[in-house]
């Protein structure tokens, strides 16, 4: 899962954006407005985390716009979307919703509630019960971090559990590297990288584990399969 975290508080950027990746999201950051703008249509993001008070313009309206189908964002106007403010009164709630907000969370916060909420917007998103995925054998729970083939948990990375996921999202279809680099990793990835291949080869090595037959495909040239048994 990828986010673009929109916040100009240098602290708060410095404590959220850890705790985020630790949880397994790969997370973008925008100080502005304008630079929100500029790293939307690069990345087709899950979820943006947005603060309402920015110093080159208003939060609502970057919302507005998004829902309006303004800006050229891969998530379009369905994007979901996270309002971070220090704006506690009931007016600016109510405003923060009119303008097509998703959530809405008061600072200061916990950690813990941003996550929460975070994971419930995106089961709603998918449109999985209790943030449980299951394609085949596998059953992926996001909300837990814990992925299982058949009855045997695997034991994942954050990035093998990222890779599965998407993968997962997408059963039979053939899924390039350079998007499970964007999805998964951020934009401080190195693109150079072996990055996406080494970690595929681990989480097929995990999934296989017991000696059952690859469920991830190869196809040269082109990404990686996640084959559904018919």
């Amino acid at each position: 899962m990828r986010l673009l975290l929109v916040e100009d508080e240098e602290d708060l950027v410095e404590t959220v954006r850890p705790g985020l990746v630790k949880d397994g999201y790969a997370v973008d950051v925008a100080t502005t407005a304008a630079e929100a703008q500029d790293k939307l249509p690069l990345n087709a993001y899950d979820l943006l985390i947005l603060d309402l008070r920015l110093p080159d313009g208003d939060g609502f309206e970057l919302c507005r716009r998004i829902r309006a189908g303004e800006l050229d964002a891969p998530g379009g106007p369905e994007l979901r979307i996270l309002m971070l403010t220090a704006r506690a009164t009931l007016e600016d709630r109510v405003r923060g919703l009119d303008a097509g907000a998703d959530d809405y969370l008061v600072k200061p916060f916990s950690l813990a509630e941003l996550l929460a909420r975070l994971r419930a917007l995106l089961r709603r998103d998918a449109g999985v019960d209790a943030g449980a995925l299951r394609v085949g054998e596998l059953t992926l729970d996001s909300a837990r971090h814990q992925a299982w083939r058949g009855g045997r948990p695997l034991r994942l990375t954050r990035k093998e559990f990222g890779v599965l996921e998407h993968l997962m999202r997408r059963p039979d279809e053939v899924v390039p590297a350079a998007e499970l680099l964007r999805q998964v990793w951020d934009e401080h990835a190195d693109r150079l990288t072996e990055t996406v291949r080494v970690t595929v080869g681990t989480l097929r090595r995990k999934l296989n584990g017991d000696g059952q037959p690859s469920v991830i495909e190869t196809v040269p040239g082109k990404g990686y399969r996640l084959r559904v048994a018919r």
